[in-house]
C-alpha cells in the first residue's frame, strides 16, 4: 500500500508572522490589546443586558449570544498567536490543531447564524410588530440560539472531519498563524480537490445562504420603512438596525473575500494580513459599533457602570 511509507505528523509548525520578524513584538502588544478590549466590550455588553432590565427582550438576548461567540471564537485563536509571536519555534500538536480548527469553525459559524437570527429579529419588529411578542416569543428565542450554535457545531464538524480523516506526509509547515484549511489542504498527500471543493461548497453555501435571508429581510424592512410617512419614524425605525446592519457589512464583506479570492498562489504576507482581519480586527470592532451605534445600549452602559463609577470616585 502506497500510504504505508508515509511518515505520521504528530504536529505542525506555524510560520504566519515568520513574514514580519522585526514587528512581531509590536504585533504582540497591538494584539493583545485589541484582545483585551475584545474581552471587555463583550463582557461589558453582557453584563449590561444582564442587569438592565428594559434590555431584557429578544434583540439583546441575541447580542449576549453573539457576544459568547465572539468571545469563544476569539479564545480558541488569539491566545495561541500571542504566544507564538514571543516563540521562536511555533509548534501545535497535531489533535490540538484539529481542536483548533473544529472550535474556530463552530464559533465562527455560529456567529454567522446568530447574525441571520437577528435580521430576522428586525424584520418581525419592523414589518409585523402587532405579531412581534407572537412569533419572538421567549421559548422561540430560546429555540433560535439553540439551532444557531447546533448549525454551527454541525459545520465545525464537517469540516473538521473532512479536513483530518486526510492523510499528512512530507512538510509539517503551515503557512498560516492558526490551523485553517486551505494551508493544511497543502499538506495532505494524494489528490485532495475532492475533500477541498466539497469543503469549500458547504462554507460558501451556508454563507451564502445566511446573507441571502439576511438580504431578504433587509430588503423588507427598508419597503417598510419607506411607507412610513415622517422622516422622523423611518429615521427611528432604521436606527435601530443600524448596528446589525454594519456589522453585518464587516462580517460578509470579510468572509466574501475569503472564500471567494482567487485560488492562484499567494504570498505568506498577503495570507497573514488578511488571517488578522477576521480573527482580531472583525471582533474587536463589533462591540464597539454595537455599543456606539445603538442609543439604547449606549444609554444602559451609561446609567447602569460609568454612574456608578463616577460616583464611586467622588
Amino acid at each position: 500500500m502506497q500510504g504505508a511509507n508515509f511518515s505520521a505528523v504528530t504536529e505542525f509548525i506555524l510560520i504566519g508572522f515568520s513574514a514580519f520578524p522585526h514587528l512581531q513584538l509590536m504585533f504582540f502588544l497591538l494584539f493583545m490589546l485589541m484582545y483585551l478590549f475584545t474581552l471587555l466590550g463583550n463582557l461589558l455588553i453582557m453584563a449590561t443586558v444582564w442587569r438592565d432590565r428594559s434590555l431584557h427582550t429578544p434583540m439583546y438576548l441575541f447580542l449576549c449570544a453573539l457576544s459568547i461567540s465572539e468571545v469563544l471564537y476569539t479564545f480558541t485563536i488569539i491566545p495561541r498567536m500571542l504566544a507564538d509571536l514571543l516563540s521562536t519555534h511555533s509548534s501545535i500538536p497535531f489533535k490540538a490543531c484539529a481542536s483548533q480548527m473544529f472550535f474556530s469553525f463552530t464559533f465562527g459559524f455560529t456567529h454567522s447564524f446568530l447574525l441571520t437570527v437577528m435580521g430576522y429579529d428586525r424584520y418581525v419588529a419592523i414589518c409585523h410588530p402587532l405579531r412581534y411578542n407572537t412569533l419572538m416569543s421567549p421559548r422561540g428565542c430560546a429555540r433560535l440560539v439553540v439551532w444557531s450554535w447546533a448549525g454551527g457545531s454541525v459545520m465545525g464538524l464537517v469540516v473538521t472531519t473532512a479536513v483530518f480523516q486526510l492523510t499528512f506526509c512530507g512538510s509539517n509547515v503551515i503557512r498560516h498563524f492558526f490551523c485553517h484549511v486551505p494551508p493544511l489542504m497543502k499538506l495532505a498527500c494524494g489528490n485532495v480537490s475532492t475533500v477541498a471543493m466539497g469543503v469549500g461548497l458547504v462554507c460558501i453555501t451556508a454563507l451564502l445562504g445566511c446573507c441571502l435571508l439576511i438580504l431578504l429581510s433587509y430588503t423588507c424592512i427598508v419597503a417598510a420603512i419607506l411607507r412610513i410617512p415622517s422622516a422622523e419614524g423611518r429615521h427611528k425605525a432604521f436606527s435601530t438596525c443600524a448596528s446589525h446592519l454594519t456589522v453585518v457589512v464587516m462580517h460578509y464583506g470579510f468572509a466574501s473575500v475569503i472564500y471567494l479570492k482567487s485560488k492562484g498562489p499567494q504570498s505568506l504576507e498577503g495570507d497573514t494580513l488578511m488571517g488578522i482581519t477576521y480573527t482580531v480586527l472583525t471582533p474587536f470592532l463589533s462591540p464597539i459599533i454595537f455599543s456606539l451605534r445603538n442609543k439604547e445600549l449606549k444609554e444602559a452602559v451609561k446609567k447602569t457602570f460609568l454612574s456608578k463609577l463616577f460616583l464611586h470616585s467622588s
